[in-house]
């Protein structure tokens, strides 16, 4: 995209001017200076009367007489910022313009530009300002493009992939969509090298430091914009204009800024229709979870199925696959496209865009038999595209591990584990699927607590390399907690607000990775021999390091409670980072 302004350098190409017999005296650095207006002026202090961007013609009648005064005016004009200087032979310099004045104009950049012969100034002002207004008619048909564009996508529901490839398309630069943890969800690099333009992404991303929500970094070359709604943000857009070029023109602001709400409104849309779906074709244990029905309705209609769910024990329990459909990427998170997932693993690409649904299917039926074999009354359904959960009315609390134990021998039965060919080459003989159970409760508006417990823990467990049973909330632990919440905008704050500092300086000084020293110190139990020794530092290497550490975090590390929560957003930063 050109600038909406034309350059001095277009305008000496201006047949009024090239009529002029113009010749560059000084300030030839300054010819890439955009032109806003143009000027004509023939008295000294004319200088206070302008903004900025104009072209300042003059036959220089009202010009200082002494070598001072002309570096005055000169120096006046470039404080104010106007864009050159055109001065017009033969009433007050008939050879040429003074040398003083040439050689104030060229210390200070300033395009000085002599007429050597007569041309009225209203041709060249009317040659400029149509200039000007073409080019800014240009620039409001492509903001008019940009509008209805992302209107288009915004209304049709697209998919981040496809508005970075429109917002690409018409800014003709690289543009990519990150997270909080500068993580690359989606990017289009417009027709550039995409190895080169990801390569070491997160650690060039944190030296991107714009100033303010939407703002140009000329030190990287990335005008940037922060995506969100309803006052949560939970990523960039960052588009790439060299900066060896000038300031961004601003309908690539308008651009990057109109992707952004577009992908921010697409998340919700997304979320929404999601919980409408639910609403309309989802069964009673999902009404249960996402509060689509009164519990008295539920607990009714759940009667009328023969399922009673009042002053009956209820634990919900989840069954999903350890491996996430491989087909279709069902399971990709809404807010992220499923090509820019990290260490998504397709085992049977081959199985068809009906492999993941026929999953499920496959996987629901056979948790429905569990249950009746194991004589056990339960609402099941599937939570989503890759969970079946089912919600057991126990008679009693005594009876829960019991139950348990049993709907877990039950469906290891109807052998739902799969057989050896279809269970990925890198998972070790265990089961394929993962049981897991919440904690038992003793209402029906609790329930919802047990099922989301339930599922939060079958998440978790997908990673364990035990082959429990049925896991329990006990079992994951808190890496497996923070694993759940890897998604969670709000981790990825508090590990920005722990640890964005170090991991700014570990991005500057590649060498030096001060998170990997503070990572040995705090494993060690804050055991300073032990963690040099982890290291593999000298104890006054290793002590120096966590002195610089405590300095770039501000942080006490004799403390145990600011310890603790370095410790834990280092283990969330490692489940941010993990597939």
């Amino acid at each position: 995209m050109s600038p909406v302004f034309p350059t001095v350098r277009e305008v000496l190409d201006l047949v009024p001017v090239r009529h002029g017999a113009p010749r560059l005296v000084a300030g030839n650095a300054g010819l890439d200076r955009p032109v806003r207006w143009v000027h004509i002026a023939e008295v000294p202090d004319i200088a206070t009367l302008l903004g900025g961007g104009e072209l300042v013609l003059t036959t220089g009648i009202g010009l200082p007489g002494d070598d001072a005064g002309l570096r005055e005016f000169i120096g006046a004009l470039a404080d104010v910022g106007v864009s050159g200087l055109v001065v017009e032979l033969g009433r007050r310099y008939v050879s040429g313009v003074p040398r003083v004045m040439a050689a104030a104009a060229e210390r200070r950049g300033l395009p000085l530009i002599e007429l050597r012969r007569g041309t009225p100034f209203v041709r060249i002002t009317e040659a400029v300002h149509a200039l000007i207004v073409d080019a800014q008619l240009t620039e409001l048909r492509a903001t008019e493009e940009i509008h209805q564009r992302f209107t288009e996508l915004s209304v049709e529901g697209a998919e981040p992939a496809e508005v970075l490839r429109q917002a690409a398309e018409l800014a003709g630069c690289p543009i990519v969509l990150e997270n909080l943890s500068r993580q690359v969800l989606a990017y289009d690099p417009a027709g550039e090298n995409a190895q080169l333009l990801l390569d070491g992404w997160e650690r060039h991303s944190r030296q991107i430091r714009p100033a303010g929500r939407t703002a140009y970094d000329p030190d990287s070359g990335w005008l940037v914009t922060t995506v969100g709604a309803r006052g949560q943000d939970w990523g960039r857009l960052l588009l790439r204009w060299p900066a060896t070029e000038s300031t961004p023109p601003t309908r690539l602001t308008i651009l990057i800024e109109r992707a952004a709400s577009t992908l921010a409104l697409g998340r919700l849309i997304r979320r929404d229709a999601e919980g409408l779906e639910r609403q309309i074709h989802r069964t009673l244990l999902t009404a249960l979870i996402d509060h689509t029905r009164p519990v008295d309705e539920v607990a009714l209609r759940a009667k009328a199925l023969g399922v009673v769910l009042d002053r009956r024990h209820l634990v919900g329990v989840v069954v999903r696959h350890r491996a996430d459909e491989p087909a279709g990427d069902a399971g990709a998170p809404d807010d992220e496209p499923a090509p820019a997932r990290r260490g998504q693993r397709r085992d049977t690409d081959a199985e068809g865009p009906e492999a993941g649904p026929a999953r499920l299917r496959d996987l629901a039926e056979a948790v429905s038999q569990a249950v009746r074999d194991a004589k056990l009354t339960a609402l099941t359904s599937p939570l989503d595209d890759q969970a079946v959960g089912a919600l057991l009315a126990l008679p009693d609390p005594a009876a829960e591990e019991k139950a348990l134990s049993a709907f877990a021998a039950a469906l290891r039965r109807v052998r739902l584990d799969a057989a050896p060919a279809a269970r990925p080459v890198d998972v070790p003989p265990r089961a394929a699927i993962v049981v897991a159970a919440g904690s038992g409760v003793g209402s029906l508006r609790e329930a919802r607590r047990s099922l989301i417990e339930a599922r939060q823990v079958a998440e978790a467990a997908r990673r364990d390399p035990r082959d429990l049973p049925c896991y329990r909330l006990p079992h994951v632990g808190l890496a497996g907690l923070l694993h759940l919440l890897r998604d969670e905008p709000r981790l990825q704050t508090f590990v920005e607000r722990e640890l964005g500092p170090l991991l700014a300086y570990d991005a500057q000084h590649p060498r030096e990775q001060l998170l990997g020293t503070l990572r040995a110190y705090l494993e060690q139990g804050r055991n300073k021999s032990a963690g040099a020794a982890a290291a593999h530092l000298s104890r006054p290497a290793f002590y120096e390091r966590l002195a610089r550490i405590g300095r770039v975090l501000d942080a006490d590390l004799d403390s145990v409670d600011r310890c603790l929560s370095l410790h834990v957003a280092l283990l969330a930063l490692d489940a941010i980072r993990t597939p």
